[in-house]
């Protein structure tokens, strides 16, 4: 019987802990003895009591305080409070809706492949009308600038993908999470994997619902902090640099030129006149895909992701200092584990 260690990080969620950690020990794998650990950034919700409550009821589960409150942190502590041990991490998010046995079939993926880390695909899945909308457009080219993990369907070895499981060992010889990131961290950590020989492998038949956000105005502070976090990444790691983030910045920059030059270089309003083009073509198909005219924000919800995103990416390059990474830094650790 092989130990695993599951790590959930939370912070204000309450009406969602209980269900995802009923789904996740919902048909166990037969072989694997789990662990779950719900690592908690302070939540002042009720979080921590409900944790508490479920405790009660069962001897696998345990709560870790984070003070640090982001989740690279929280998976960090876990590892280091309860991985002793395991020989398998498996990392989850509060706000997923995961199959029944997921826990397993990452397992299996892990044998089947013999890979050191099992990424897995997102659905998004929306509620509101906005959030359908995010949810449909992000899983698309417009949105995502075709992402293998973003509704892709093809399993495969890949450079990155949404953190699913690990090989306790690969995730220890990498340093773990870097902890100063709050946002791509996950990018990061793959870019030091791949680095020192890991292989991480996309399991597409394994695959896990994710509620975006609901409102515009959280939808933009966290594409911001994606394009911080990435900003970040792509200067320790230049060769992770992939030409759909590249083209975000560039375009941004590209359409305000656009504009200031326009009074006396009009054909240059062509290039953001045609991004509004594929915003409206894009928004038309998924209206006729999904029946639904809440499709019609899919649109100007992509606008907001790339032009929070694009920001973000360049407010990181100004203010935060970074250095090429190296694989002789791994004998310190980027992540204290």
């Amino acid at each position: 019987m092989r130990s695993v260690l599951v790590v959930i990080p939370t912070l204000n969620e309450v009406q969602t802990i209980g269900p995802v950690l009923e789904a996740l020990a919902a048909d166990p794998p037969a072989d694997a003895t789990l662990q779950f650990v719900v690592a908690d950034g302070g939540s002042s919700d009720g979080t921590v009591e409900r944790v508490r409550e479920l405790m009660r009821q069962r001897p696998d589960l345990a709560l870790l305080h984070n003070p640090e409150r982001i989740q690279s942190a929280a998976v960090n502590r876990a590892v280091l409070a309860h991985g002793g041990t395991a020989e398998v991490l498996i990392r989850c998010d509060a706000h997923a809706l995961y199959p029944p046995g997921y826990c397993g079939r990452l397992l299996q993926s892990l044998d089947r492949s013999g890979a050191d880390a099992v990424v897995v695909p997102m659905d998004s899945v929306g509620h509101s009308c906005f959030q359908k909308a995010v949810a449909w457009v992000s899983d698309t080219p417009t949105g995502s600038g075709g992402s293998a993990h973003r509704g892709g369907h093809r399993s495969g070895f890949v450079d990155h993908g949404h953190h699913a499981a690990f090989r306790m060992a690969s995730f220890r010889r990498a340093g773990g999470y870097d902890p100063s990131f709050t946002h791509n961290e996950d990018a990061e950590l793959d870019c030091r994997q791949r680095a020192l020989g890991a292989r991480i492998y996309l399991d597409a038949q394994t695959r896990v619902a994710y509620h975006p956000r609901a409102t515009a105005d959280g939808l933009v502070r966290q594409y911001f902090r994606y394009g911080m976090g990435r900003s970040r990444t792509v200067r320790r790691h230049p060769d992770s640099l992939r030409l759909r983030q590249l083209v975000v910045p560039l375009h941004l920059l590209l359409s305000l030129a656009a504009l200031v030059l326009a009074p006396w270089l009009t054909m240059l309003l062509w290039w953001p006149l045609a991004y509004l083009g594929v915003l409206a073509g894009t928004s038309l198909a998924l209206a006729w895909r999904h029946r639904s005219t809440c499709a019609l924000l899919a649109g100007p919800a992509a606008a907001l992701m790339h032009t929070a995103w694009a920001l973000g990416f360049f407010w990181g390059c100004f203010t935060v200092r970074e250095r090429r990474w190296m694989v002789a830094d791994a004998a310190i650790g980027a992540g204290g584990t």
